[in-house]
């Protein structure tokens, strides 16, 4: 009965930790999103918002980290559940980085419409790869909360065609202040909203290799994935 007790508390105090992991990573998303939406129309008391969030992020970082330590200490989890505990400290590290890439974009959105630069389209530029990463990084999300290893297999190979788009990005860019030095400016303010996208869709594969960790007991980091299907090398 002591056993079976002891058991019940860790699930619980386990369960809660991962109710709290996921509320962070809504928090995030939600960082992400809002930044983009700043970067496309401006509104800097918005992008000040997405900022002063990510103290939110930070703070739920610490506890959720001494929350995990404690539990190791207390609990002294063995087997898939010390894995499930690992894989959840790597995913709130993660979450906290998109965090802190999502205050990126937001300050840099704030520069770039304070100085108003015309001559370059910048959203535009960065649309597809946001519309993608956004997808993953909630798809990623999901497959945390319901520990699918399949969905978190399929995530990591579409990273792949993110890292392709802000390539293509970044060439596109680079001609672009090539023919026109007046939009070096704006241009690198874009690369960099670009550059934050690709990592937060780094993260995201993340977070998917923790979820195939915990369910099948396989670290795949640096591991090569299966080919993924990307735009045509033809096509910018």
């Amino acid at each position: 009965m002591i056993g079976e007790h002891s058991s019940k508390q860790y699930d619980h105090e386990l369960e809660t930790i991962r109710s709290k992991v996921l509320l962070m990573g809504g928090i995030v998303e939600t960082q992400f999103l809002d930044a983009m939406a700043c970067f496309r129309i401006g509104n800097p008391e918005r992008a000040d918002r997405v900022i002063a969030e990510d103290d939110v992020v930070n703070q739920l970082e610490v506890s959720l980290d001494d929350a995990c330590s404690h539990l190791i200490v207390k609990r002294q989890p063995t087997a898939n559940d010390l894995r499930t505990v690992m894989a959840t400290i790597k995913v709130i590290t993660d979450l906290e980085r998109i965090g802190d890439e999502a205050a990126k974009i937001a300050r840099t959105a704030k520069s770039l419409h304070g100085r108003g630069t015309p001559g370059l389209n910048h959203f535009e530029m960065v649309r597809t790869i946001s519309t993608a990463t956004s997808d993953m990084l909630h798809d990623a999300l999901d497959a945390f909360a319901r520990l699918d290893g399949k969905v978190a297999l399929q995530l990591i190979a579409r990273d792949a065609v993110i890292d392709h788009e802000f390539r293509s990005i970044m060439r596109n860019l680079i001609t672009f202040m090539m023919e026109d030095p007046r939009t070096i400016s704006s241009a690198l303010d874009t690369l960099w909203v670009a550059k934050a996208i690709e990592r937060i869709g780094d993260h995201a594969k993340n977070i998917a290799e923790y979820v195939i960790y915990v369910v099948e007991g396989k670290d795949i980091r640096h591991t090569k994935p299966s080919a993924p299907v990307l735009p045509d090398q033809g096509a910018n």
